[in-house]
C-alpha cells in the first residue's frame, strides 16, 4: 500500500513538473515592474483604510448566505488555468482547451504566469496576515488555509490571475469585453467573499495585474502570440474570410 501510494505521489509530481515546464514566460520575476517601489503597502491595522478592509470582511460573510454567490467564490477558489478556462469561456463567447483553441490556450498560460510574478516580490516582503488568521475563523475552502497561512496576502495572486485573465480575453474578444471584465472583477471579489483575502489585497491585485499586462505588451513574442490568438479565435466563430482561413492552415502545419 505505502508503495502504490509513493508512486501515486510521484506521477502527480511529475505531471506537476511537466505542466510547469511547458510554461515560457515572457519575462523574469525581475523584469516585471518592482510593486514594492510604486504600490502602496498595505495597511496598518488602525485608520480608516483597514477600517474598510473589515468591513469589507462583514461584506463577505454576508454574501456567503447567498448559496448561488457562495458557490461562484467556492470554485473560484481553486488556482490555475483549469479554473479560468472552466470560468471564463462562457463570458468569453467560445470554449477554450489546449485541443481545440490550442494558441489561445498557450497564450493564457504564459501570459498569465508572467503577469503571477510580479507579486513574488510583495507577497514575501510585506507577508501579510490573512483575514481569517486575524479573525481566527475559517474560510470557505478550508483544504486552501494550511498553504495560505505560508503565503503573504498582499496582493491577491488569484485576482492577479482573475483580472489578468480577463484583460488578455478581452483584448481577443472586445465585443465581449464587457461580460468578460464583470467577471474578472467577480473573481477578484471571490476572495473576499471566501475569506482569504483582504479587499486591499484585492485592490492591489487588480493595480498589479493592470501594470503586468501593459509590461507584457513590450514582448514581440506575447503581440505575435496575441495575433495568433486573436486569428485563431475569428476563425473559430466563423468570422475569418477564406483567404484567412487558408492562410491559417498553411501556417498552422508549419507551427507543427
Amino acid at each position: 500500500m505505502k508503495k502504490l501510494m509513493m508512486m501515486a505521489i510521484m506521477t502527480m509530481a511529475a505531471v506537476c513538473a511537466q505542466a510547469q515546464s511547458d510554461v515560457n514566460a515572457y519575462f523574469t520575476t525581475k523584469e516585471m515592474p518592482d510593486m514594492l517601489k510604486w504600490c502602496p503597502a498595505p495597511p496598518d491595522t488602525v485608520g480608516a483604510h483597514f477600517t474598510y478592509d473589515i468591513m469589507q470582511y462583514m461584506w463577505g460573510k454576508q454574501m456567503r448566505q447567498n448559496k448561488q454567490r457562495a458557490d461562484i467564490a467556492i470554485r473560484d477558489a481553486e488556482y490555475g488555468l483549469d479554473c479560468i478556462i472552466r470560468e471564463f469561456s462562457d463570458p468569453f463567447g467560445l470554449k477554450i482547451s489546449e485541443q481545440e483553441t490550442p494558441e489561445i490556450y498557450k497564450l493564457l498560460r504564459d501570459a498569465t504566469a508572467t503577469c503571477d510574478s510580479i507579486c513574488t516580490l510583495p507577497k514575501k516582503y510585506y507577508m501579510r496576515r490573512r483575514p481569517f488568521m486575524r479573525m481566527h475563523e475559517s474560510t470557505l475552502y478550508p483544504k486552501d488555509e494550511p498553504a495560505l497561512r505560508k503565503n503573504g496576502s498582499y496582493p491577491s495572486g488569484h485576482t492577479i490571475l482573475g483580472w489578468s485573465s480577463a484583460l488578455l480575453l478581452s483584448e481577443i474578444n472586445p465585443d465581449r469585453a464587457d461580460t468578460i471584465l464583470a467577471r474578472g472583477y467577480m473573481y477578484g471579489e471571490s476572495r473576499v467573499i471566501v475569506g482569504a483575502h483582504w479587499q486591499s489585497d484585492v485592490d492591489a491585485g487588480r493595480l498589479a495585474a493592470s501594470a503586468a499586462y501593459a509590461r507584457l505588451h513590450t514582448s514581440e513574442r506575447f503581440l505575435e502570440q496575441m495575433r495568433l490568438a486573436r486569428q485563431e479565435f475569428r476563425i473559430k466563430k466563423g468570422l475569418a474570410t477564406p483567404a484567412e482561413v487558408k492562410a491559417w492552415q498553411k501556417a498552422a502545419k508549419k507551427r507543427k
